[in-house]
């Protein structure tokens, strides 16, 4: 394993920290007081303006659509530093860069399962940056842990596909540029275990379907929203099925490994900014006499830190390579221990940089306090600790058979 940068890598990496210093980090402050002024109105879920003109200077710099080998050239390995950049500002620059979730899961099924029409309809202009997408997996009523789970039901009539269910925690979904939901279902209940599911592509203005609230995280409501959604016999043509029938549980399956890897380099990210919030703060301020930096218990807090990061950067670029070298199923310990690893690491880093700020760690003035509802909620996004932990499990028993 060589994890020295490639002069590709390292190019990209070096222009996406420019442009983080140079325009996303200045642009939080009208990004907030955007979102601020429209918090508990009808238009809470705008974008605010800043975005679109990051996302022209985005482009202007060649950091656009950086996530997709086939699109950008860029290995796992090499994407991973600049999906680490991007944690630094989680909430904007990796839409400035078309490199936000869900939508990158979503551009990278279509590409892999859709037909020439559905990338012609959907995957282009997701790529172009001009429509936003949804993944509809999660049930309230069921443990979605267990994909196979599932009770909404995908039934064919005809030349259509007609969808019965409810969905929750569907991220993008109340932000009015989601033009289009992946929505998994059963097809056949009498299939094989993990042959009854299927995916259909379904337009948001698709009669039937009814977005019921909008769900805050930790008392917070990012822009783009985590929707609740029932579908009232929403009827799509049989031309929307993404790949096979009774193939769902494979598409989730290849959808979610190298999204973990951008998933957990963004909270890398966003701990390495805590670290460096961590240390300016410890240098600055005063108590008892001296700097918190010269108190042991603060420079335990900053060392452990740094060690649990460094640790957590090795295993995902680990995995990245082993990703590129040997697809996702060649990963799988690897994939589903940095799904454990990396938010519990994040958890711990950020919530010692909110301590040692103190009640300023707490308020809005600082982003340390929605890094860390960011961070502990992707404990359970993409399913829970204790799914891939039972995963890592299952393989270190198999190995001694």
């Amino acid at each position: 394993m060589d994890f020295e940068p490639s002069a590709v890598a390292a190019d990209h990496t070096e222009r996406m920290r420019a442009f983080l210093d140079e325009k996303v980090l200045p642009a939080e402050a009208a990004y907030d007081a955007f979102r601020a002024e429209r918090r508990g109105t009808p238009q809470e879920w705008d974008l605010p303006p800043v975005v679109e003109e990051l996302k022209v200077e985005a482009r202007a710099r060649r950091l656009w659509n950086l996530f997709l080998p086939s699109v950008s050239g860029l290995s796992n390995l090499e994407y991973a530093a600049v999906a680490e950049v991007s944690g630094w500002s989680p909430v904007i620059a990796p839409e400035a860069i078309n490199c936000q979730a869900p939508d990158t899961g979503n551009m990278e099924t279509l590409h892999l399962f859709g037909t020439p029409d559905q990338k012609a309809e959907w995957l282009e202009p997701l790529l172009e940056g001009r429509i936003r997408s949804a993944f509809a997996m999660t049930e309230p009523d069921v443990a979605s842990s267990d994909a196979t789970n599932i009770q909404t039901t995908i039934r064919r009539d005809g030349d259509s596909y007609v969808i019965s269910g409810k969905k929750w925690w569907i991220s993008g979904s109340a932000d009015s540029r989601c033009a289009l939901f992946i929505v998994m279902g059963k097809t056949d209940v009498e299939a094989t275990t993990h042959r009854q599911q299927s995916m259909v592509l379904v337009p948001r203005d698709t009669p039937g379907l009814r977005i019921t609230r909008h769900l805050p995280t930790f008392g917070y409501q990012d822009q783009h929203g985590h929707s609740e959604m029932e579908f009232h016999d929403v009827r799509v043509p049989v031309g929307n099925l993404l790949g096979e029938e009774g193939g769902g549980f494979a598409v989730a399956q290849a959808r979610l490994g190298p999204g973990r890897i951008h998933h957990c380099m963004r909270l890398i990210g966003m701990a390495e900014r805590a670290i460096d919030l961590m240390v300016r703060r410890a240098r600055s301020r005063v108590a008892f006499g001296r700097p918190l930096s010269d108190q042991g218990v603060v420079r335990e807090q900053i060392a452990l830190s740094r060690i649990e990061v460094e640790q957590a950067r090795l295993l995902v670029l680990k995995t990245a390579w082993l990703i590129d070298r040997y697809g996702a199923g060649g990963a799988a310990t690897e994939i589903a221990a940095i799904k454990v690893v990396c938010p519990r690491i994040a958890c711990a880093v950020i919530d010692r940089a909110l301590q040692i700020h103190g009640g300023a760690g707490m308020s809005d003035d600082l982003p340390l306090a929605g890094f860390y509802v960011w961070a502990r909620a992707l404990r359970l996004a993409d399913g829970p600790d204790e799914v891939h932990m039972r995963t890592v499990a299952r393989q270190e028993l198999g190995r001694h058979n």
